[in-house]
């Protein structure tokens, strides 16, 4: 059975540190800029994973966890790595039935080589994953019907209280605090934990604009209904998830010059872009101070 004691061996540091960098983009705007270095809670459960995760690993009681994700998933390398490391069987439905045919990519291979059991579908029958029947016939043909379903992404009523804590770290420390967005459960709980006169921004990495409806919900389910003030910005997705562009990549290039920072590209990257576009905007107020928190680190 795995209790909140049973997670204890795997050491998180948290609270995570906070560091101030100096950076003339925000200076020249006299805007502090602090970094929230999530990346560094665990060296497997990176970031938000772990905030997301851990309640879900508690609440699963021992059962194989199943999951879904796309090829490049964080969320399903996290997720198998905390099968490895706490014992619990762990299966992941990953979207593109035609991956199935292929070698498997660096990120998929980490899964396996840590012990999940990966199964591809169809995308229609991905889209349909959360209906009822589509689920069920899932769980029936890998073989596990009673094993604890945690939503793409991670993203579950548990996982936004569980990322409460992340807005109650940085209470009092920043006047926005800003953070990339996939599903949306890291700010729906982020929000809710900031103290009065604090905001959270979240920078998309999805194309749509779908996520404000998605967290509005996510934010009904876990707590009854709104929480902490929160906006989103869905300029800086650089064409969708996964995507990046040659001027994203000298961008996270530069800043890692700078600041000495390895920036992931598919999330931190772009929200810390966008916070340069935003200070370069005017969009800061003169004496304020922004954290940006980073999520995750580059993958090997």
């Amino acid at each position: 059975m795995t209790s909140p004691d049973a997670l204890a061996p795997l050491r998180p540091r948290l609270p995570s540190p906070v560091r101030e960098v100096h950076d003339d983009r925000f200076a020249r705007r006299g805007v502090r800029l602090l970094l929230k270095r999530d990346d560094l809670i665990h060296p497997d459960l990176v970031g938000n994973k772990w905030r997301k995760l851990a309640p879900s690993l508690t609440a699963a009681h021992g059962r194989t966890i199943l999951t879904f994700g796309g090829a490049y998933s964080n969320h399903l390398r996290a997720t198998a790595a905390a099968g490895r490391l706490l014992g619990l069987a762990t299966v992941g439905v990953v979207r593109g039935q035609e991956l199935a045919e292929r070698p498997l990519n660096p990120s998929l291979a980490r899964c396996a080589a840590d012990g999940m059991r990966l199964h591809f579908i169809d995308r229609s029958t991905y889209r349909r994953k959360t209906e009822p029947d589509t689920l069920a016939a899932l769980l029936r043909t890998v073989g596990a019907e009673d094993a604890y379903v945690i939503p793409e992404g991670g993203s579950n009523s548990p996982a936004v209280r569980g990322c409460r804590a992340l807005g109650e770290e940085l209470r009092g420390q920043a006047d926005v605090v800003a953070i990339a967005c996939g599903t949306g459960g890291t700010l729906a709980g982020l929000a809710a934990g900031l103290g009065p006169g604090q905001r959270a921004l979240g920078i998309p990495v999805l194309k749509g604009g779908f996520l404000t409806t998605g967290i509005r919900r996510l934010q009904d389910a876990a707590f009854g209904g709104p929480r902490g003030e929160w906006h989103l910005d869905d300029r800086f997705h650089f064409g969708g998830y996964a995507r990046t562009t040659p001027e994203l990549d000298s961008f996270a290039a530069d800043f890692e010059d700078r600041h000495g920072l390895p920036v992931e590209r598919l999330y931190v990257a772009k929200m810390l872009y966008g916070l340069v576009a935003l200070a370069e905007e005017g969009a800061f107020a003169r004496g304020s101070t922004i954290a940006a928190v980073v999520t995750g680190r580059p993958f090997p």
